[in-house]
């Protein structure tokens, strides 16, 4: 879409060049104007491309460990954005949302401010998934008397923390909202 974008822009600027030049300027003049907007143009657009040998893996860690839906959402956001952003570049990324504590909530199926927008994601994205900590669950059963359900979407790790750790030994990058 970017690179599609850019080259509209650099053809509509070429056209509005050779147009709008005064008639007085030789055709060399208007042809290395031309070329000078189009290498201008294009600058953007190759700062978005990679080599081969550039392209790694990208994969990213968001915690969650705050009961306040705005972090909830904060953390969503970034998820999809990181997404969209190698989407256009044409890689791949896989994001792990990890809650523990507090950040719980954003998985469980009777207080979660976000199982909706978690739902919506997970059938459009995959490659974002969402953990929760087991134990933040027993202790949450615990003092509540009564088991604490989670959204379909939730997979349950025995630790987050461990997990977080565990991913960034893996070289995985560490992000908390």
């Amino acid at each position: 879409m970017i690179r599609i974008e850019n080259a509209v822009r650099v053809v509509a600027g070429v056209i509005a060049l050779l147009i709008m030049a005064p008639p007085s300027a030789a055709p060399q003049e208007r042809k290395q104007a031309a070329q000078a907007l189009v290498k201008k143009q294009a600058a953007p657009a190759r700062g978005l491309q990679r080599t081969v040998a550039d392209k790694k893996p990208h994969r990213l860690i968001l915690q969650v460990n705050s009961n306040e839906p705005a972090m909830m959402n904060l953390a969503l956001n970034n998820a999809t954005n990181v997404v969209q952003y190698y989407k256009d570049l044409g890689e791949n990324v896989t994001i792990d949302v990890v809650t523990f504590g507090p950040g719980l909530h954003m998985l469980r199926d009777d207080t979660s401010p976000v199982k909706a927008r978690i739902k919506a994601i997970s059938e459009s994205t995959p490659s974002i998934s969402f953990e929760a900590c087991a134990n933040t669950r027993e202790n949450m059963s615990r003092a509540e008397s009564k088991d604490v359900p989670l959204i379909s979407e939730a997979k349950i790790v025995k630790s987050g923390v461990v997990r977080v750790m565990e991913l960034q030994e893996q070289g995985w990058t560490y992000v908390k909202p």
